[in-house]
């Protein structure tokens, strides 16, 4: 307390007051004496004053300028924002022409119910009929893995989170089981679809899904539902739901509407020649 009220006391050092007294002691300190000097600094004052009104004046006849390419930049940013959003609909147009285009091909390959049969099984056509639906979910006290992904340890850590390992595990037993067609959270599955994790999401082609996952599976609705549940891959969904709280449901439904897939990818092949044939 000593040292604040010391500092309060003797704001200013006593060696500046030391020195302001000597300087007027010796007539040195204080303004200009002579007239010479006073013309001086009157003139350095008068400068001073002249530098600032001209940069304020200068400040006030740029700031309209400054504020008018401003606007004519946000208008630019503007009418090349709507240009861009114009292309992105033209792109997405002329891609959906082109999997209509190829949904439309691959319908008619071959003849009669070949051609219907590679549309089915390529997700070109849309597809309706009987089948199996099956809804997986999270358990009720789904927490998180310490390394931060669901179950992410080769351990299996004790957490009630639906994986993207499981989900494959669940289409896989479906098409082994006899499903013609296979959709989650109504989106179609083709023999090139990924399931993938990104963090705690699921992505089916790139396309992040949310719980509860609802599969559709068109077939014989009452044979494939047998089929996958006495499957490997059925028992291990009833091993999630009894070691980790998954709740899962499957039912028989008489008819199921899966949409054809968003895009389809065409691949053709051609036999290979051996040399020297023609």
């Amino acid at each position: 307390m000593s040292l604040l009220t010391n500092v309060m006391d003797h704001s200013l050092d006593d060696g500046y007051a030391e020195a302001a007294a000597r300087k007027r002691a010796a007539g040195t300190g204080g303004l200009p004496k002579t007239l010479r000097a006073k013309l001086g600094l009157a003139a350095g004052l008068v400068l001073a004053a002249l530098v600032v009104t001209v940069g304020a004046a200068q400040a006030r006849v740029a700031a309209p300028a400054a504020a008018k390419e401003r606007e004519e930049l946000i208008d630019r940013i503007d009418q090349e924002t709507s240009a861009a959003d114009d292309l992105e609909g033209d792109v997405d147009a002329l891609r959906e022409d082109v999997s209509a285009r190829q949904r439309e091909a691959l319908q008619h390959t071959g003849d009669g119910d070949r051609g219907e049969l590679v549309g089915v099984l390529s997700g070109a056509v849309a597809v309706h009929g009987p089948g199996v639906k099956l809804v997986v979910n999270d358990a009720k006290d789904a927490s998180t893995g310490g390394d931060g992904t669901p179950r992410g340890t080769s351990g299996f850590s004790d957490t009630g989170r639906v994986r993207d390992r499981d989900m494959q595990r669940v289409v896989n037993g479906l098409w082994a089981s006899g499903a013609e067609a296979v959709s989650i959270n109504g989106q179609r599955l083709t023999a090139l679809s990924a399931i993938r994790a990104a963090g705690d999401a699921i992505l089916v082609d790139n396309r992040p899904l949310v719980p509860p996952y609802t599969v559709l599976a068109v077939g014989d609705g009452q044979q494939l539902g047998s089929r996958f549940q006495n499957s490997a891959d059925g028992l291990y969904l009833n091993a999630l739901e009894e070691n980790y709280g998954i709740r899962t449901g499957i039912s028989t439904e008489d008819d199921l509407r899966l949409p054809a897939a968003p895009s389809v990818i065409v691949r053709t092949a051609q036999p290979k020649t051996e040399k020297g044939t023609t």
